[in-house]
């Protein structure tokens, strides 16, 4: 069984990642890890943080030689920004700043963690609820994305949508697309919309605003039969879905058709099985988004993600301070403009994590050799049905 956590503050010494459960003998490369940690921290909007920082993941267990051992995985991340923090985030010094942070973000973990927690400056709560606690989450994913490609699965992601800047895009084949949308600083393949979109996240900028957007995550050569119609908590929609609402920002996540199948009749809504001997079955559209009865069936994996803007504002909202109840302008804490496309980049992840933990819960052996032989077996018998 795959499992993964993560540790660490925004401003700390680090973020520290750790997953348990991938098979011995994978291939691991520290340079693909540190790839998908820079193309998180790029992309247009981004703040000052990604100037300090230039994330790096050092393997601490679980890799010996370049292949994983099939014990635990251990990543450290180190945070270039605490040396400018140590009096405000050092672990072992006595409290020495009174700067308490006492004015609470609108639509920020702040007011509801220090309520939760009891404590008395809500910087306990914004330093672990903060999105830097992502790079950790990339850094789990890269490894399960070099995992996913020894059976040939890609997840990869573009941008749909920033504020009320819509792409237009008509079609997922093809590899231009993806080079399009990985030349693009805003993650767009619509070269229209990222114009707009350029210009958008600038005019947000000149008035202390943000902004959100709408993103895509494609899952292709994805085998049907990952996850399980038995269980409520088997469904890997419902595993996909947990796992990307969960990510700093994401208020909803849909599948295929997603909300528009409200307004369509069964007769369109639904995906027509087609069998020839060289495809198997198959189907000629995708309106599930490739999964049906919480398992996939064989057609890509396309979900969409909603993020809103991000609640820290260079000019604030209103707010009260926690202690005089007083009105004031919440705290303006240093932030990005638009972190759609780097989201992208974290969905990419959580897909990964996801899609790696079915196919080694339904594959399960303990070394790359014996899953690879028990996922072709599997294979070789849903062809031929």
């Amino acid at each position: 069984m795959l499992r993964f956590s993560t540790a660490g503050e925004s401003h700390g010494k680090g973020l520290i990642a750790f997953i348990e459960g991938i098979p011995a003998g994978l291939k691991v490369d520290i340079e693909e890890i540190n790839s998908e940690l820079a193309r998180r921290q790029r992309g247009f909007g981004r703040g000052q943080r990604m100037k300090i920082e230039t994330d790096t993941a050092e393997i601490i267990s679980g890799v010996r030689h370049k292949r994983t051992l099939g014990s635990p995985i251990t990543l450290f991340i180190e945070n270039k920004d605490f040396q400018n923090w140590i009096p405000a985030m050092s672990p072992i010094l006595d409290e020495v700043s009174k700067n308490s942070l006492t004015n609470p973000r609108p639509g920020h973990a702040d007011l509801a963690g220090l309520m939760k927690y009891g404590v008395k400056d809500f910087r306990d709560i914004l330093e672990r609820a903060s999105a830097r606690e992502t790079a950790a989450k990339v850094a789990i994913g890269a490894v399960c994305k070099i995992f996913l490609k020894e059976f040939g699965i890609n997840v990869r992601s573009f941008i749909l949508q920033i504020g009320n800047v819509t792409a237009k895009i008509k079609s997922f084949d093809g590899e231009k697309i993806w080079c399009d949308t990985e030349s693009s600083v805003v993650r767009c393949p619509d070269k229209a919309a990222e114009k707009e979109m350029i210009k958008l996240i600038e005019k947000a900028a000149s008035n202390g605003d943000t902004l959100g957007g709408k993103l895509a995550i494609l899952v292709s050569n994805v085998v049907a039969g990952l996850g399980s119609h038995t269980q409520w908590d088997l469904k890997l929609d419902g595993k996909l879905a947990q796992s990307l609402i969960a990510i700093q920002a994401f208020k909803s996540v849909e599948f295929g058709e997603g909300t528009n199948f409200a307004e369509l009749p069964g007769s369109l809504a639904h995906d027509e099985i087609f069998h020839d001997k060289k495809n198997g079955f198959y189907r000629k559209t995708n309106h599930a988004g490739g999964i049906e009865g919480g398992m996939t069936n064989g057609e890509p994996i396309f979900i969409t993600c909603v993020l809103k803007p991000i609640p820290s504002l260079v000019r604030p909202l209103r707010s009260v301070d926690i202690f005089t109840k007083k009105p004031v302008k919440a705290e303006a804490v240093r932030s990005d403009i638009c972190v759609v496309p780097a989201a992208g980049i974290v969905a990419e992840a959580a897909v990964s994590i996801e899609i790696a933990k079915a196919l080694i819960e339904q594959f399960g052996p303990v070394c790359m050799k014996d899953i690879k032989n028990n996922y072709n077996l599997y294979v070789k018998r849903i062809k031929n049905i």
